[in-house]
């Protein structure tokens, strides 16, 4: 990426079920769903949103091997759109098992995000 214009942080989080990708997905909702780039075309070579790269830092706690990066990157409709998967996030308690949420264990998954928006 040549030029960086926009970096936003968010967190997901997988209470029940131990899943990476559920996690992640809502991470990246949660760093781009607040924000709105209404000049964006006008900066962007060509004026189109094609030219936009967007690249995506995901911070997993478990599972990597699990991670749909395809299922993540549904969530980001424009741009040419890359991923860095680093070891990262938080492994925690939800308190219970619930096995009717599919818990094989009380763990719940924490992924943070970084999305870089630029051309």
């Amino acid at each position: 990426m040549e030029k960086v214009m926009f970096i936003e942080i968010g967190m997901g989080v997988d209470l029940h079920g131990q899943n990476v990708t559920k996690a992640a997905v809502r991470a990246v909702q949660n760093a781009i769903h607040h924000n709105s780039m209404p000049g964006i075309r006008s900066v962007l070579p060509g004026g189109s949103l094609d030219n936009m790269k967007v690249h995506v830092r995901l911070a997993v706690p478990a599972d990597r091997d699990k991670l749909d990066l395809e299922t993540v990157r549904a969530e980001l409709p424009y741009g040419d759109v890359s991923f860095d998967v680093v070891d990262g996030g938080m492994l925690t308690s939800s308190g219970i098992v619930l096995p009717d949420k599919d818990d094989a264990n009380d763990l719940a998954y924490v992924v943070v995000a970084s999305v870089e928006v630029g051309y």
